[in-house]
């Protein structure tokens, strides 16, 4: 089998199992041989191989025998020399990278994506907090922020700072034992050493490291006898001084079905969370990736106004963000076009209209009447003192650049003031969030809860 066999191989798999599955399990795979029957892939570690023969063996026979390559068997295989690298679970995936002092044993996980680093890292306001931790964490020294718990929604950066900390550990010391996997991965070690009777061998592998790294850490809420050896794995660790950091999608205290004394573990380093992207950070990742791109997209133009259209229209997340714009580039590329605002509104269309803010003027009055603790008569009625005022003033803001509503559409919302009186509303709003943290900071909660 050729290594084009094989591609056209994986890509049929990409659709038979999914993305995610995909980019976890077959794409680190790599085809060495086909002999007898019996094709060979390389793995970094023997749990990878046995996880993906017992799980996605048979789909990946059957594909390879419909492209009519004559394999009976699938054999895994951990390269004679490992490399010396730290697992982790990703979004993505890419080959096995060379970080720690991982060759004594067979480390749970996945490969690391080497492009999540601090250097390609876009930081903005709604994260810097998290980075900052994150930098000081990875400078490694006497332990300060134990654990360091990084938690906040789909695509804000959390994996890419938890990567961005392992490549940083162990490039300052590559003798430092990290491990690094998702919670999901936890748990299967735990319950194949229960079901091999390798109990032993799994408390020594994981209180035996120098840092433990475990993303997505709801994943184990509900689930007693692995909350059970979490807790006694995180305080063997704590009472050696060794880094412990944890990603997961909400605060410690808000995980449903989580052991109070795991939360109040969790609770007692950092918790920082890292908050919904804004226009000028999503801008700052675009123009890092076209910046990144330029090699593989030599010669490809970017009209004017193209990159702020897009961080404008898609405020998701940046996983959305650069999937958008990977599109547009692969797309222009092939069709030899210029990357033009007609060609990312036709190539864009789905993920735009998926994108589009679909908040009223309703829900953001609602929303504002209960942020301020006032009644919703009061807000849209003719009341002019500054306590009911103000606040009917940053609704018309909201309203303004959260939704598609003319400014006298937006005034009729409000008892039928005048547009003047919401462009009036507008600007002063816009004067105060600049000079008034507490505005500013009343908007940014706002607008968080209306896109959540």
């Amino acid at each position: 089998m050729t290594n084009e066999e094989w591609g056209q191989v994986r890509n049929k798999l990409q659709k038979a199992v999914g993305q995610n599955n995909y980019t976890n399990w077959i794409e680190p795979l790599e085809f060495a041989d086909l002999k007898n029957g019996v094709a060979t892939f390389l793995v970094p570690t023997n749990f990878m191989g046995n996880w993906v023969d017992r799980n996605f063996g048979d789909k990946i026979l059957h594909q390879m025998v419909g492209e009519g390559l004559k394999v009976s068997r699938l054999d895994f295989e951990v390269p004679a020399k490992k490399p010396k690298a730290v697992y982790a679970p990703a979004p993505e995936r890419a080959a096995p990278t060379p970080l720690g002092k991982a060759d004594q044993d067979d480390l749970p996980g996945a490969p690391l994506y080497d492009r999540f680093t601090f250097d390609n890292f876009v930081v903005g306001k709604p994260n810097e907090l998290a980075h900052a931790a994150a930098r000081r964490v990875a400078e490694g020294g006497p332990v300060t922020f134990n654990p360091l718990f990084l938690y906040g929604g789909v695509g804000l950066g959390k994996t890419h700072l938890m990567h961005a900390i392992a490549h940083e550990m162990t490039a300052r010391n590559p003798d430092l034992r990290v491990v690094y996997l998702s919670a999901e991965q936890f748990m299967y070690r735990f319950v194949q050493a229960i079901r091999e009777k390798q109990m032993m061998d799994f408390k020594q592998l994981f209180r035996s490291v120098d840092v433990l790294m475990v993303d997505d850490v709801q994943f184990i809420a509900g689930k007693d006898s692995t909350q059970e050896e979490f807790f006694h794995t995180f305080n063997a660790l704590v009472d050696q001084n060794k880094q412990i950091i944890i990603s997961g999608d909400r605060a410690p205290g808000e995980i449903k079905d989580m052991e109070d004394r795991i939360k109040s573990r969790l609770q007692c380093g950092l918790v920082v969370d890292l908050h919904p992207t804004d226009y000028e950070l999503r801008l700052g990742v675009l123009q890092n990736k076209v910046n990144a791109y330029r090699e593989q997209y030599n010669g490809l133009v970017i009209a004017d106004g193209v990159l702020e259209f897009i961080a404008h229209r898609i405020s998701t997340n940046v996983r959305v963000l650069e999937g958008a714009l990977m599109r547009l580039f692969a797309f222009a590329s092939l069709v030899g076009r210029e990357v033009t605002m007609e060609l990312a509104q036709d190539c864009l269309g789905d993920i735009l209209r998926a994108s589009d803010r679909k908040v009223t003027v309703e829900e953001i009055q609602r929303k504002v009447s209960e942020h301020y603790n006032i009644r919703l008569s009061d807000l849209i009625g003719p009341k002019r003192v500054r306590t009911i005022a103000r606040p009917r003033q940053v609704a018309m803001y909201l309203a303004k650049h959260m939704t598609s509503r003319s400014l006298p559409e937006i005034g009729r919302r409000f008892g039928g003031r005048d547009h003047t009186t919401v462009m009036h509303g507008v600007k002063r709003i816009d004067e105060l969030k600049a000079a008034d943290d507490q505005i500013a900071e009343d908007l940014e909660l706002l607008r968080r809860a209306l896109e959540a």
